[in-house]
């Protein structure tokens, strides 16, 4: 839950490939901030096991490992209000704890480790994360200041050149930008720069020589190819490292990185989330959670489909066809709660008060129980416990026209639950505005997926299930 689209665009301008390992030396730093909190929490797992002479072994090692892939990637802010990371640092914990523990106790493997251990351990491991970004911002500075300031410019008066010296400026303690050029007018370079002007695209090989400059970014539109390659020709027999900024920015990342065809370098602008481990992890995820939740609520689902049978004509369950991954049309099940159903060309959405819904039907509806069904989707592979929820093909057409991106959220599986629905984006949607908030909240579950966001999501949907006014 790490940050915005401009902090995908900084990561890719500084050298970094959102979503997977970064590169050169401010790549270094982004990846060592992605293992840093997982490896203390490792790291205090280790002390509290050998200070109660517990050794890591069998269970002990698999518990390592589940809490590693329940906390990776670190995301948290090094520099941030103490207390308030503190808030943060807890919250996300008593998840992960909670994860841990319901699993010890659901596989009955509690009683083959250390009580004691484990008890210190989930007390000691956010206490030594908070004091690790406590002493950080002290730390890290010294640390950098220790190696060689580095001097940068900028080629590119524009938006991304601007916003590109902000952040390096801000950001980076060991380098400076000290200079911007551009061919154009001083009175059309962008308001917000302040560092000074170097001059034009033919002075930029000499400033480099002359100044020692050893970054240089590029951040010109892709329409000034022929300039391009002629400054970087005039920089061939220079040192600098060169970095190019495409204005591909002013779109919509999603998952932004950098990837190759071969041998051939790619920017990825917009992609799904789940790729290599990430893909596999999410499935087993899915097929862990469903097969638990299916066990326990079998008798409760057994239940429902009788009452369904005798308190109303119609089958037990309902089946729509949606929009699945990449667009490809699947069939979602749902206990029915309505006296029809509806999967044509036009489906009216439901309100409050609706004549089409049974009595049990909006109990079921109200509590979300309506949606169980769909676990035999998750375990099918059609959907997922967590992600964008499924639309009717109707409303799939008519949104797709209103909202721009709107089928950009089918880059994942639909999921039973979402970031929108535990964001108060559930329900009727009877304007384009209501539709277009919760796209922007499937978006933002897009760009910021990971395994404790889907967590704190399953456990805000639990919790909010009984009391969200929108459920009808």
């Amino acid at each position: 839950m790490a940050s915005n689209p401009t902090d995908i665009r900084h990561d890719i301008a500084v050298g970094a490939t959102p979503g997977g390992f970064a590169v050169g030396r401010r790549g270094m730093i982004a990846t060592v901030k992605r293992f840093i909190d997982p490896l203390t929490v490792q790291a205090t797992l280790l002390a509290v096991f050998f200070w109660h002479d517990e050794p890591l072994r069998g269970h002990s090692v698999l518990l390592a490992l589940f809490t590693f892939l329940l906390t990776y990637p670190g995301n948290l802010p090094f520099r941030s209000r103490q207390f308030r990371l503190l808030g943060t640092i807890l919250s996300r914990w008593a998840v992960t704890a909670a994860v841990i523990l319901a699993t010890a106790y659901l596989s009955d493997t509690l009683e083959s480790v250390n009580t004691d251990a484990v008890i210190a351990w989930l007390f000691a491991a956010p206490l030594a994360v908070w004091g690790l970004h406590l002493v950080s911002p002290w730390l890290v500075p010294r640390v950098l200041r220790t190696q060689h300031k580095r001097r940068a410019a900028v080629i590119g008066a524009n938006g991304i050149g601007a916003r590109l010296v902000r952040t390096i400026n801000a950001a980076s303690p060991d380098t400076r930008v000290e200079a911007v050029f551009d061919d154009r007018d001083r009175k059309r370079w962008d308001p917000d720069l302040t560092v000074a002007c170097g001059g034009g695209l033919a002075d930029v090989a000499d400033y480099v020589r002359r100044n020692d400059i050893s970054l240089l970014y590029i951040a010109l539109p892709m329409a000034s190819q022929p300039r391009t390659v002629a400054l970087l020709e005039d920089l061939a027999d220079t040192t600098c490292s060169i970095y190019f900024v495409p204005d591909v920015f002013v779109f919509d990342l999603v998952q932004a990185r950098i990837d190759l065809v071969g041998e051939i370098p790619v920017l990825a602008v917009c992609e799904s989330p789940f790729q290599g481990t990430s893909l596999l992890l999410k499935r087993a995820s899915d097929i862990a959670f469903a097969a638990t939740a299916l066990g326990l609520l079998a008798p409760l689902m057994l239940g429902i489909a009788l009452a369904l049978r005798v308190s109303s004509p119609g089958p037990v369950f309902f089946r729509q066809r949606r929009h699945g991954l990449d667009g490809q049309e699947i069939v979602v099940w749902k206990f029915r709660t309505m006296r029809v159903a509806e999967d044509g060309d036009r489906v009216p959405q439901a309100r409050p008060d609706d004549a089409r819904v049974t009595p049990l039907g909006r109990l079921l509806r109200r509590t979300s129980m309506d949606e169980l069904p769909q676990l035999l989707n998750v375990l099918r592979g059609d959907m997922s416990m967590v992600g964008p929820r499924p639309h009717a093909l109707a409303h799939n057409r008519m949104y797709r026209q209103l909202i721009r991106g709107y089928m950009v959220r089918h880059k994942v599986k639909p999921g039973i639950t979402g970031w929108a629905q535990v964001n108060g984006a559930r329900g009727e949607t009877e304007t384009v505005d209501k539709m277009r908030r919760r796209i922007e909240l499937d978006m933002y579950y897009l760009r910021h997926w990971s395994i404790g966001l889907d967590l704190l999501i399953l456990l805000r949907t639990f919790t909010q299930v009984l009391r969200n006014p929108n459920a009808y």
